[in-house]
C-alpha cells in the first residue's frame, strides 16, 4: 500500500529539519571555537606582543645607559662607581631577559633572545674598569672599540626582536578578521538556515489543518 502523500511530505520536512537543527548545532560549535581563538589571539597580542615591546624598551634603554658609561669614561672624575653601575644595569637586563623568556616565544624569537643573552653574558661583563680606561694609560680605545661592537650586535637582536614583534601582531590581526568573517558567513547561513526552517513550520501546520478539515468534513 502506497503512503499518503500528506505523509510523505512530512518524512521529507521531518529530514530537511533535522539537517537544519545539526547544521545551526554545528555553527554554535563553530562559533565556539572561534571565540576561543580570538580570545588566544587578544591574550597573545598583549602578553606576547605589547607587554614583550616594552621588555624590549627597557632592555634598549639599559643598553644604552651602558653604552654612554663605557664611551664616557674619561669624564669621570671618580670612577670607581661605574663598573658597579654598569653590572646593575647588567643585571636589570638580564632580569627582563627572563621573563621575556617566559613568553611564547617563536623560532626566530628565541635564537636572538639566546644570542642577545650570551652577549650580556659573556661579552660585556666588564671584571676591570682599567681595562677600559686608567689615568696613566688613558682611554683604551682598542676595548672600547670591541665593547662597542658587542654592544651594536646587542642591539641588532633588539631590532630584530622588535620586528618580529610586528610581524606577529599583523599575523595575529590577520587570522582575527578571517575568523570574524568567517563568522559572519557562517551567521548568514544561520539566519538563511531559521527562515527556512520557520518556512517548513508553517507549511507543516498549515498542511495539518488542511487534513483535519477533510477529515472533519
Amino acid at each position: 500500500m502506497k503512503p499518503p502523500k500528506s505523509l510523505t511530505n512530512k518524512l521529507k520536512a521531518a529530514i530537511v529539519l533535522t539537517f537544519l537543527l545539526l547544521v545551526i548545532f554545528g555553527k554554535n560549535i563553530l562559533d565556539r571555537k572561534n571565540f576561543n581563538e580570538l580570545e588566544a589571539s587578544f591574550i597573545s597580542v598583549y602578553e606576547d606582543r605589547l607587554v614583550v615591546e616594552s621588555y624590549i624598551f627597557s632592555i634598549s634603554e639599559n643598553l644604552f645607559r651602558i653604552k654612554l658609561l663605557v664611551n664616557h669614561c674619561w669624564e669621570e672624575s671618580d670612577y670607581s662607581h661605574v663598573l658597579e653601575e654598569i653590572e646593575d644595569y647588567e643585571d636589570q637586563i638580564l632580569k627582563t631577559v627572563e621573563t621575556f623568556e617566559r613568553t611564547n616565544l617563536t623560532v626566530a624569537e628565541e635564537q636572538f633572545l639566546t644570542d642577545f643573552k650570551e652577549i650580556i653574558m659573556n661579552k660585556l661583563r666588564i671584571n676591570d674598569y682599567e681595562s677600559l680606561y686608567s689615568e696613566e694609560a688613558g682611554i683604551n680605545t682598542t676595548q672600547v672599540h670591541i665593547y662597542n661592537e658587542h654592544i651594536e650586535r646587542a642591539i641588532n637582536d633588539l631590532e630584530k626582536l622588535s620586528q618580529i614583534q610586528i610581524e606577529e601582531g599583523r599575523r595575529l590581526a590577520d587570522n582575527s578578521e578571517k575568523v570574524v568573517n568567517r563568522s559572519r558567513i557562517w551567521a548568514q547561513f544561520e539566519i538563511a538556515a531559521l527562515a527556512i526552517l520557520l518556512l517548513i513550520i508553517y507549511l507543516l501546520i498549515y498542511t495539518s489543518r488542511n487534513i483535519k478539515s477533510e477529515l472533519i468534513d
